[in-house]
């Protein structure tokens, strides 16, 4: 029926319409005056006036300092309030979870991290999970029940057709049938989850390397070897959420894995994963290779081979035969996709630098025809968490935003 609150067009959904364009620019730009929020919107400056009004009475937006000090009179600044809602991320290894809290505005306001080591839990990953969440959510001062939306990040995917986790044999007790119904009774907001590199991806759309692309892949080293693939602007997930499990990527130059699920490796992952850099680096004669996690070494060896000489030393090899061997599998992706962009991220990437990143490209023109730029990818703290935490504040601020309701 026309006329009726909610139709479009209807001034009820225009001023909701407006409403979110100024908490938007507000969230870009920061503290922003009544004329400037009317000049960036187009709105006229009692519009202006009556929206900001409207927003502060809703609690969305505070009114914080002014702009003296300018020329001119000072004026009014009005700033999206950082407490309207919170969110969550958690970042799932085998070896520990690591949780935070963020507010509205996208600032980190509590961190917690829970070391679970061991094949076998000592406690129910339900328990690890609240326990994790409750950690950060305690850090941040708040209760479970100011936490709008939660998205936990892990290896593999929860397969959407029998809600179970695939492709991620190593991480002990997440792969029960019941498992996200336990979660759900346990959790009292809203839970997504999302494979961890996909979520990598998402930090660099939003904050990163990939701003304003729709068709990259983001290729990830540090823990496993995977990529994400971001097609139309939209994560392509893949009909068992196995999209980017590149890693079981049968490659020349690596023996066939079988049993690929059994063995959680493939050809990829033997050939350039981290696991293998140390191997490659002694093989070429680079010497005083660090002792520690694998992650670490092959951190340490790429950030000292980037920076050290490049004119036929151990380290030039080491690092050229690296970038050949990462070259041969991300061949196939590029040749399949054709993507515009493609991102290189995880510490076994990120290390070598620019020095990596040109000798993965030069290699990559040599062995596919597609020829998509590459970058290095710009989130490098806890880049899994956060993209979990943009996954969930996006969420909520489309709920919480939208004063339609």
């Amino acid at each position: 029926m026309a006329g009726t609150a909610g139709t479009p067009g209807t001034p009820r959904v225009l001023r909701a319409m407006n409403d979110r364009t100024a908490l938007d620019l507000l969230l870009e730009h920061g503290p922003l005056s009544r004329t400037r929020i009317g000049k960036l919107t187009g709105l006229s400056k009692p519009t202006a006036s009556q929206l900001l009004a409207r927003l502060e009475a809703a609690g969305l937006v505070l009114a914080t300092g002014t702009t003296e000090g300018r020329p001119g009179p000072s004026a009014q600044l009005y700033e999206v309030n950082p407490a309207a809602a919170h969110a969550a991320g958690l970042d799932v290894t085998p070896q520990r979870i690591r949780a935070a809290v963020a507010d509205i505005t996208g600032r980190t306001v509590g961190h917690y991290e829970l070391p679970t080591p061991g094949r076998r839990p000592a406690t129910s990953v339900v328990q690890q999970v609240t326990d994790a969440l409750d950690g950060a959510v305690k850090a941040a001062g708040l209760s479970r029940s100011d936490i709008h939306r939660l998205v936990i990040g892990t290896p593999g995917a929860f397969d959407p057709n029998t809600g179970r986790l695939r492709y991620a044999s190593h991480l002990p007790g997440w792969h029960s049938p019941t498992l996200l119904g336990e979660l759900a009774a346990a959790l009292p907001m809203p839970f997504e989850y999302e494979n961890d590199v996909n979520l990598v991806a998402l930090a660099e759309q939003r904050l990163g390397a990939a701003r304003d692309h729709t068709d990259f892949v983001l290729l990830w080293n540090q823990e496993g070897l995977g990529a994400a693939l971001v097609l139309g602007g939209r994560l392509h997930r893949g009909w068992t959420g196995g999209a980017g499990e590149v890693g079981f990527l049968p490659v020349p130059g690596a023996p066939l894995v079988r049993q690929v699920t059994r063995a959680n490796s493939g050809g990829f992952q033997e050939l350039a994963g981290a696991q293998a850099v140390p191997g490659i680096a002694r093989e070429l004669g680079v010497t005083d290779i660090p002792q520690g996690p694998y992650t670490e070494t092959a951190a340490a060896l790429l950030e000292r081979a980037a920076t050290s000489p490049l004119d036929g030393t151990p380290h030039h090899r080491f690092l050229q035969t690296y970038a050949t061997r990462l070259a041969t599998g991300l061949a196939s992706l590029v040749s399949v996709l054709d993507p515009e962009l493609v991102v290189l991220s995880g510490t076994a990437l990120t290390s070598g630098g620019e020095v990596l990143r040109a000798l993965i490209q030069d290699e990559l023109e040599e062995l596919a025809a597609p020829r998509p730029r590459l970058v290095v990818g710009d989130v490098r703290e806890h880049p899994v968490l956060r993209g979990a935490l943009e996954s969930a504040l996006a969420t909520t601020r489309d709920e919480v935003f939208d004063t339609s309701r």
